[in-house]
């Protein structure tokens, strides 16, 4: 128990103070319980760091998360999660709670508009660089634009998960590993996975969208762990997936204040679900922040305690790597149709507007500031330009 505690501690105080997004995170962790604390040897924290790439879910906590679970076992995982993430959630709850009472206020319309243009400025940035990691291929390119394409044209979750799903048939009857990887995936006789977790998600997954019509927290509960359970390629990617499912129960304006405020705060970039859960439930906020935030991180921690014994072989198996490279190329899809819809048709609205959005893209590309500089920075040119006219 004494152990348990110290991972709730140790990832509280991280909770606290890490901004700067996923790869920041994971900087953070490496130096603290590899470095300092030496929880964990430099290669396994390395493999740690590529099942997470490999699977859907958010990548930093699962990091956290089998941190916990090799230093106290599942109680230890479970005190990663609840640690790291708890500041993030209060905050970006009390963000929720309290900014509809005063959305009349210009000055407050005016920096929700700079957090706006900021989502615009990182989703580009995010998808440049998703682009430039998972598309190096004429025919991972060519995924990409196809699944924009499909997207913007039949905006619908179903048209999400199909496209999902045909890039990783491609992948597996297209994508060549290289030698070393058939040669390694040759070898492979057998997997050490841990069932139970695995037909939790499976059955999750396939029953949560037919119970869903029984109640709003049915519904609520499904739409969080299916779109928990398809993000591939980072936090950035649920912002597509969750503004399909919930694009009619939620205003465009309140949902990209809560991705800018989840960008903003320190720990992990789910937490948007935070926000959405309180605002989908106001009559019972606190319950519904608490019920999406649980479902849209539960998918990534099953996968996680399933897998984490056999990540190797699995990420060496031919077939399974050319689904996550056909995965991987439809992610930046996803990500490109969601730039357009809902981000920048909701922020961009004028000629100052394009103009801003060009110099912060030059800036975050190039001189790569901190994501807290940026946000401030943001909601100041917001206020400013907002109460100018």
């Amino acid at each position: 128990m004494n152990k348990v505690w110290e991972v709730f501690w140790r990832f509280l105080l991280l909770g606290c103070t890490s901004f700067g997004g996923p790869a920041a995170h994971l900087g953070y962790f490496q130096k603290t319980f590899v470095q300092d604390k030496k929880w964990i040897e430099p290669d396994a924290y390395a493999r740690l760091i590529a099942l997470s790439q490999f699977l859907p879910g958010p990548g930093s906590s699962q990091v956290g998360f089998a941190l916990g679970l090799n230093r106290a076992g599942l109680y230890g995982g479970i005190a990663a999660f609840i640690g790291f993430t708890l500041p993030s959630f209060v905050i970006i709850y009390l963000i929720a709670t309290t900014t509809n009472n005063l959305s009349e206020h210009p000055w407050l319309s005016g920096v929700i508009h700079g957090l706006k243009l900021l989502a615009v400025v990182v989703v580009a940035d995010a998808t440049l660089n998703m682009q430039r990691s998972f598309c190096k291929e004429r025919s991972s390119l060519a995924i990409a634009v196809l699944t924009a394409v499909c997207i913007l044209l039949i905006p619908n979750l179903w048209t999400q998960i199909s496209v999902l799903l045909l890039a990783a048939i491609y992948g597996i009857m297209q994508h060549k590993p290289l030698d070393k990887e058939s040669s390694v995936a040759s070898n492979l006789t057998s997997f050490s996975i841990n069932k139970f977790p695995i037909a939790v998600f499976i059955v999750l997954f396939i029953a949560t969208p037919l119970i869903a019509f029984t109640s709003d927290w049915a519904a609520l509960f499904s739409a969080f762990y299916n779109a928990g359970s398809l993000v591939f390629g980072g936090g950035h990617v649920v912002l597509p997936l969750l503004q399909q499912t919930l694009a009619e129960a939620i205003d465009t304006d309140r949902f990209l204040l809560g991705y800018a405020a989840a960008q903003a705060i320190p720990g992990p970039m789910f937490t948007l679900a935070t926000f959405l859960g309180a605002d989908l439930m106001p009559n019972n906020s606190l319950l519904g922040a608490l019920l999406a935030t649980i479902a849209v991180f539960l998918p990534g921690f099953l996968l996680i305690l399933g897998l984490h014994k056999s990540w190797e072989n699995l990420a060496t198996n031919p077939k399974i790597a050319g689904a996550v490279w056909g995965v991987n190329a439809a992610v930046v899809g996803l990500l490109l149709s969601a730039l357009y819809q809902p981000v920048f048709i909701s922020a961009v609205t004028s000629s100052l507007d394009m103009a801003i959005v060009i110099i912060g893209f030059f800036v975050i590309q190039h001189l790569k500031p901190p994501i807290l500089l940026l946000v401030v920075s943001f909601a100041l040119i917001g206020f400013l330009s907002t109460n100018a006219i």
